[in-house]
């Protein structure tokens, strides 16, 4: 297990799907926000979709004034988003794939046929001081791709991962996790870690090699419905510290 604590950013996309299913004001994700970070949170991501279906500009730019750690922006590769990004400067992006008919996010960004305008991309925030992470698969191309690239973290996708925990599968899945990790840390890109995480299946997680991040949402925000969020927040900080020392 690693030795130094991996930092928790706390997904609040889902309190803003709450707030538009009646196309009102409550719950804010900003207050949701601040509360995190009250309870153990290092940091708050969000994903500012094309369509706007959860989180709104609005809150992207109250945020950059409310978050105290890491403020983590997830976006596609659209210059509108582009846009908005530079002009608020979270600590960082991260670079996910997006579809308009889907749920959430699918897989990892396919960063080798999206190379050249990933890498412009790149270099587009690296100019305004902005740190870049690239969602991907864990398989080495894309690793290597993203180092080409220029990215500075690469978050594995850990969905394929979650949706086969506890299954004959969930070793073969693991074992992708860590390979690519390893990997990363060899040629020199940092790793972070995302998507279906609870605090069940997050532990064989804690073990990969140079682990700095973790991004989950869905489940904290599903669980804070009974437990409440201060709650749920600090249980699962508790099970990083846990399993990190």
């Amino acid at each position: 297990m690693p030795s130094k604590e991996v930092l928790l950013c706390v997904n609040i996309d889902h309190i803003a799907t709450l707030r538009q299913a009646r196309g009102g004001k409550e719950p804010d994700p900003i207050w949701g926000a601040i509360l995190c970070e009250q309870n153990g949170a290092d940091g708050i991501t969000v994903h500012l979709r094309e369509d706007r279906r959860h989180i709104q500009d609005r809150d992207v730019r109250l945020l950059k004034e409310v978050v105290r750690g890491k403020y983590n922006l997830e976006m596609a590769l659209s210059e509108d988003i582009i846009r908005i990004a530079l002009e608020v400067a979270p600590h960082q992006v991260t670079l996910v794939p997006e579809k308009r008919q889907e749920l959430t996010t699918e897989g990892g960004l396919d960063v080798k046929a999206n190379f050249e305008k990933i890498r412009e991309t790149i270099l587009r925030f690296h100019e305004k001081g902005i740190l870049v992470s690239l969602f991907i698969e864990p398989d080495i191309e894309s690793v290597e791709f993203s180092k080409k690239a220029g990215a500075d973290f690469i978050e594995l996708h850990t969905g394929t991962y979650c949706n086969v925990f506890r299954t004959p599968l969930m070793e073969k899945e693991l074992e992708r996790l860590y390979r690519a990790a390893h990997h990363a840390i060899e040629i020199g890109i940092r790793v972070n870690a995302g998507h279906g995480l609870n605090s069940e299946n997050v532990i064989p997680i804690l073990g990969l090699a140079g682990l700095e991040e973790l991004n989950i949402g869905h489940s904290i925000i599903s669980r804070a419905i009974f437990k409440g969020l201060p709650a749920v927040v600090r249980e699962l900080k508790d099970v990083i510290r846990h399993f990190t020392h």
